[in-house]
C-alpha cells in the first residue's frame, strides 16, 4: 500500500516540487503546493472534505490534518485550508479550520472546525483554539483554550518567513536523495552487537 493514494474517486494533487516524506500519509481529496513540505509520520486525510496546502508551506513531523463532513449538524461540512509560507509545528492538529498566510502554528497545537486564523499569526505550543474562533491578523494566541496574548512583532513576522525558506531548501534536498538506502554497519558495530 501506497503512502499517497485515492479515496472514492479523489486523488491528491501533488506538486512536483513538493516534497512528501515516504513515511507521511497524504489521502483523498489534498492538494499540495509548490515547494511545500510533508515531513515523517504526518498525516493528511481528505476523505471527507478537501485540504488545500499552498506554497512554501511546512507540515512538520506527526502533524495530523483532517476535515469535518456535511451532516446535520455541520451543514456544509469544514474543510481545511492552509496558506503560502505557513510553519504547522511537531505534533499539531488541525481540524476543518483555515490558517492564512505566513502564520506559525506551535508544536502539539490543536486548532478546531471553523477556526479562521488571519495572516501573520501566532498559535503557541500547546494551545487549543476551540470551534469557530477568529485570530486576527497578526495576533499570538496561547494556552488551553487558547487566548489572544499580543501583537506578533515585526522580527517574529520576519522569521516565521525565515523558517518557510529554509523548510524550501530542507524539502528540495530530501526530494533530490530519495533513494532506497541499505544500512551499512561498521565492524566494530558488528563485534559490539554479537557481545550483546
Amino acid at each position: 500500500m501506497t503512502n499517497i493514494r485515492s479515496f472514492h474517486g479523489f486523488a491528491p494533487e501533488i506538486s512536483h516540487l513538493a516534497y512528501v516524506d515516504p513515511s507521511a500519509q497524504v489521502i483523498g481529496h489534498v492538494q499540495i503546493g509548490d515547494d511545500t513540505s510533508i515531513w515523517p509520520c504526518s498525516v493528511m486525510r481528505g476523505d471527507v472534505h478537501a485540504i488545500r496546502i499552498g506554497c512554501r508551506t511546512n507540515i512538520q513531523d506527526g502533524a495530523l490534518l483532517h476535515v469535518t463532513h456535511d451532516a446535520q449538524f455541520t451543514l456544509g461540512g469544514f474543510a481545511l485550508t492552509i496558506g503560502n509560507d505557513v510553519t504547522i509545528g511537531h505534533g499539531a492538529a488541525l481540524h476543518g479550520c483555515s490558517v492564512q498566510e505566513a502564520s506559525l502554528i506551535g508544536m502539539r497545537a490543536t486548532i478546531l472546525d471553523g477556526t479562521l486564523v488571519k495572516r501573520h499569526s501566532i498559535i503557541g505550543a500547546g494551545a487549543v483554539v476551540t470551534q469557530g474562533k477568529v485570530v486576527g491578523e497578526g495576533e499570538l494566541w496561547l494556552g488551553n483554550p487558547a487566548r489572544y496574548v499580543r501583537m506578533v512583532t515585526t522580527q517574529e513576522i520576519e522569521q516565521i518567513y525565515y523558517t518557510a525558506r529554509q523548510y524550501v531548501v530542507l524539502g528540495a534536498n530530501y526530494r533530490s536523495e530519495i533513494a532506497p538506502v541499505r544500512p551499512k554497519l561498521s565492524h566494530e558495530f558488528d563485534r559490539r552487537a554479537l557481545r550483546v
